[in-house]
């Protein structure tokens, strides 16, 4: 239990905070690690395009951390981003593909990146009374966050916005979702 924190908010207020925060942290720790393992296990068709949009998304995220740990802390708390606290602090699995095709990884990220950005607005919205300084700091990550949304959901969008993983609610189901569009478009063109 934290002996002090900033100025102007309470003890139980900065407790709160502090859980906040730590569920962003646990969740972008665990965001950059995946990423990095995406990073290192695409393949295929894109690959390079792919390899390279996602270092910045890496970097941007550890950052991310960084900052979020350092507010923690600011505010009393003892940031835990070890990796059984992180691995305890999870309510999901571990990302479930390993090497895959540059579709299947970027459909399974779409998947992760529908959670992280979600739970980001949550978070911010339940700052919104207790410190809003954590709050804006949330924001300018939502902000970025979402852009990387983008780019991967660009890759598995048609010219109508129609999304490829229409309907998966898993990395699994997503990228056997688009695996079995690819599939689907080389028979077409082998006929």
């Amino acid at each position: 239990m934290a002996s002090y924190t900033v100025p102007g908010i309470g003890e139980a207020e900065a407790d709160k905070v502090r859980g906040i925060l730590q569920e962003r942290l646990v969740a972008l720790s665990d965001l950059h690690l995946t990423l990095k393992h995406i990073h290192w296990n695409v393949v295929g068709e894109n690959f390079i395009a792919v390899h390279e949009m996602i270092d910045p998304q890496v970097d941007d995220v550890r950052l991310f951390v960084d900052a979020i740990a350092e507010r923690i802390a600011t505010l009393g708390g003892e940031p835990l981003g070890t990796p059984g606290a992180i691995v305890n602090g999870r309510s999901w699995d571990d990302y479930s593909l390993n090497r895959a095709v540059t579709t299947e990884h970027l459909a399974a990220l779409n998947v992760v990146y529908e959670g992280v950005v979600a739970d980001q607005r949550k978070a911010i919205n339940a700052l919104e009374d207790l410190d809003l300084v954590s709050q804006d700091m949330l924001i300018g990550q939502a902000d970025k966050l979402e852009m990387f949304h983008w780019f991967v959901r660009a890759h598995l969008e048609d010219k109508g916005g129609h999304l490829a993983t229409e309907g998966a609610r898993t990395e699994k189901a997503a990228a056997k979702q688009v695996r079995g569009r690819t599939a689907k478009r080389a028979a077409k063109k082998a006929r």
